[in-house]
This record gives C-alpha cells, structure tokens and sequence, in this order.
C-alpha cells in the first residue's frame, strides 16, 4: 500500500516547506491564541501560523525543528508561536508578504497571500 505523506499527520511544515508551499500558491493564516494588549508601545499576544489551500482541505501548522534532533533525544517538534506582533511581522516580511493583518481577540484569524510577483519568482527560480 502507497501512503501519500502530504495527507498523513501530522499536518505540520517547517519554515522551508513553508516558503515553497507558499510559492506553489497556499496562504498563509494567521491565527490569535491569546488576546492582544500594549505595554510599552509594543503589542503583545499569541499568535501561529498555518499554510493552508485556496479550498482550506489542507491545513499544516508551521513549526520549530530543534537542531541536532537525535532519535533518542528529549527534544520535541514545537509549534512555532510569536510573542509580539513586531515578530510575527518581521517573519511575515522575511517570507514575502508586503502587508500583514494581524487578528487581536483570541480565536481570531486572517488569511494572506503572497503578492503576485513574488510567487511567481519563486516559482520560476525553482524550474
């Protein structure tokens, strides 16, 4: 029996599947865990980001790979949480995106897609 690993859990992604999924024209959702609130003029909250389909049937929650993951090691897969929106933001920005809509209230959630040209660069670099 064949098993087709992109439907089998569990539904996570490192950074890197991340970007090329990205690329192949998923967006990104952001999803608020934990209400937002200001201290110091920086906003503070939870939030994670899922790579999802344009029919959202698949869903993979974006993780953290520990480094140096042995099979005998305490070390766990995580999910990858930001702590601030100036975080959750730079990573926005580093992957592509040139705008972020940020939810506030927990259970809040907000899909994005890469710009046009940027998908269609990455696409066409990896042909």
């Amino acid at each position: 029996m064949v098993t087709d690993l992109e439907k089998e859990a569990p539904n996570v992604v490192t950074e890197a599947r991340f970007r090329q999924l990205l690329a192949k024209g998923y967006q990104a959702e952001i999803v608020c865990r934990e209400d937002a609130y200001t201290k110091a003029s920086v906003w503070y909250g939870e939030w994670i980001i899922r790579v999802v389909d344009q029919e959202r049937s698949v869903e993979k929650l974006l993780v953290n790979i520990p480094r140096r993951l042995k099979a005998d090691s305490d070390k766990v897969i995580t999910l990858k949480v930001f702590k601030t929106i100036n975080g959750l933001s730079t990573f926005m920005h580093r992957t592509g995106f040139t705008h972020v809509h940020v939810p506030f209230h927990k259970g809040g959630r907000s899909i994005q897609a890469l710009p046009n040209e940027v998908s269609q660069a990455d696409n066409g670099s990896a042909s």
